[in-house]
């Protein structure tokens, strides 16, 4: 679908049901189709039951509603399989969730969100190691550079570590996004490439910190499809104020939080001083156990750059 959702071919039960469409029946046929033991044989199609595909890596990798009871299913012990319905409102609307808090207030029911789910894997699951390690000469001296993969997505992020990290005072930490529009290119839409430079240079003079680069496809542009047929996709540069107010960016920013957070514990760290011009972020590192002790701002004069700097 537009959304990422995995549909299927729908399916009955060739066995156990009379039309499919009744709710036994459909129990039937979902009990049929989460059988390890079931064969393509045994499930007639079309149907009445809509199978979807869960990603691999579940909501760390989906922020959706299929691989999300996926991953509770897992998490409880249970076989990796569930059942989703939506719940609409009395105009035929889908529920959002002010309503689905009612909804389940007026029928006793638990509620959690997609994004509680991912902040409880973040906060028990370590999918994040260290995999290589050099020493890296820069503008601003030698930093060690250290490798780490994403066992979830294969991603692979940075660790730019200057000095011992060990001491009374907390080092300096700046959890930056990859941008290739911004950090390689330079563009104007953004400030990043500033960041990178201010955040290297800030560290070095203290001569201690550490500077974490996320990998993230996509940041900085993105393809937007045709308008109307005949039209080319048409290249969409982010800009940041404009950027963090989407839903999707602000679960993006979670993630790369619970990254750098996992990153961090790595490197024996639990205590920071986090250079951002974000409160947003430092919310978000404290939500994975990481004590800010200070939010040092990074002051770029760019007057040409109008929007909001992370």
């Amino acid at each position: 679908s537009v959304h990422g959702t995995a549909f299927t071919e729908a399916i009955d039960a060739r066995v156990g049901v009379t039309t499919g469409i009744s709710a036994s029946d459909r129990a039937v046929t979902i009990l049929t189709a989460i059988d390890p033991k079931t064969k393509p044989q045994d499930l007639a199609r079309p149907g009445h039951i809509f199978p979807l595909r869960a990603r691999n890596g579940g909501v760390l990798v989906r922020a959706g509603q299929t691989e999300a009871s996926v991953d509770l299913a897992r998490i409880a012990g249970l076989y990796p399989a569930g059942v989703i319905c939506e719940i609409m409102n009395e105009d035929g609307t889908m529920a959002r969730v002010p309503q689905l808090i009612e909804f389940c207030r007026e029928h006793n029911l638990k509620m959690l969100t997609v994004a509680d789910l991912i902040r409880y894997r973040m906060q028990h699951e370590r999918y994040v190691r260290r995999v290589a390690e050099a020493v890296l000469p820069t503008r601003y001296g030698d930093f060690r550079m250290i490798a780490y993969l994403s066992d979830v997505d294969h991603d692979q992020h940075i660790a730019l570590v200057r000095g011992t990290l060990d001491g009374s005072t907390p080092p300096l930490v700046r959890v930056h996004s990859h941008c290739l529009t911004g950090d390689v290119f330079g563009s104007t839409s953004c400030d990043c490439r500033e960041l990178v430079s201010l955040s290297l240079e800030t560290i070095a003079k203290e001569n201690r910190g550490v500077f974490l680069y996320l990998h993230h496809t996509g940041r900085g542009f993105s393809v937007d499809p045709p308008v109307d047929a005949g039209t080319l996709p048409q290249i969409h540069f982010h800009k940041r104020g404009q950027l963090d107010r989407e839903p999707a960016r602000q679960r993006m920013v979670q993630h790369e939080s619970g990254i750098g957070a996992q990153i961090l514990i790595d490197l024996g760290l639990k205590d920071i001083r986090v250079l951002t011009n974000h409160p947003k972020k430092v919310v978000a590192l404290e939500g994975y156990g990481i004590t800010i002790a200070d939010q040092v701002p990074l002051r770029i004069d760019q007057p040409k750059l109008t929007h909001q700097v992370l």
